[in-house]
């Protein structure tokens, strides 16, 4: 693995810690944080985006080697594990901190998650998609315990951590 190969992707799809457990089962994918992304408040707590004041949404950096997996890879699995057709709310939670959203971080990715959505779209498989794309904006990660929070004490597996 090259250090040059190495690239950053950002999404927002609800709960950060079921996003953040999902990709880390990927292969090809290096690490992940989760965090704040998308607002206007500098280095926002936990319990400031709570409030959906601060315009964060909880995301998801993942770091990966493309050689491995692919951005569109990783499109593909952001699509599939929420619901992208439901404005501000996934499963119990409700706000704009759960808003979905394909942070881009550069041009290629920009290009590449807009064709995706147009597809998806076209396909059928969905209603209308109200997923954001937008460029990637300084990433707040979340308080420690929040971090890789579904693999603590295995809540992944017992559903707590469940995506759509």
């Amino acid at each position: 693995m090259s250090l040059n190969s190495i690239e950053k992707a950002t999404f927002a799809a609800g709960c950060f810690w079921g996003v953040e457990a999902a990709f880390r089962e990927v292969e090809g994918v290096i690490s992940t944080r989760v965090g704040y992304t998308g607002g206007s408040v500098s280095n926002p707590s936990y319990k400031e985006v709570c409030t959906g004041r601060t315009g964060h949404a909880e995301s998801v950096e993942v770091t990966y080697d493309p050689q491995i997996v692919s951005y569109e890879q990783m499109l593909d699995i952001f699509w599939n594990i929420h619901d992208p057709t439901i404005s501000n709310r996934q499963g119990p939670d409700i706000g704009t901190q759960y808003r979905s959203a394909i942070f881009y971080h550069n041009k290629k990715q920009k290009e590449i998650a807009l064709s995706c959505l147009h597809k998806l779209q076209e396909s059928g498989k969905f209603n209308t998609i109200v997923t954001e794309i937008e460029p990637a904006s300084e990433f707040y990660p979340a308080e420690d315990y929040h971090q890789q929070f579904c693999e603590k004490d295995g809540v992944y597996s017992s559903g707590k951590c469940g995506l759509k």
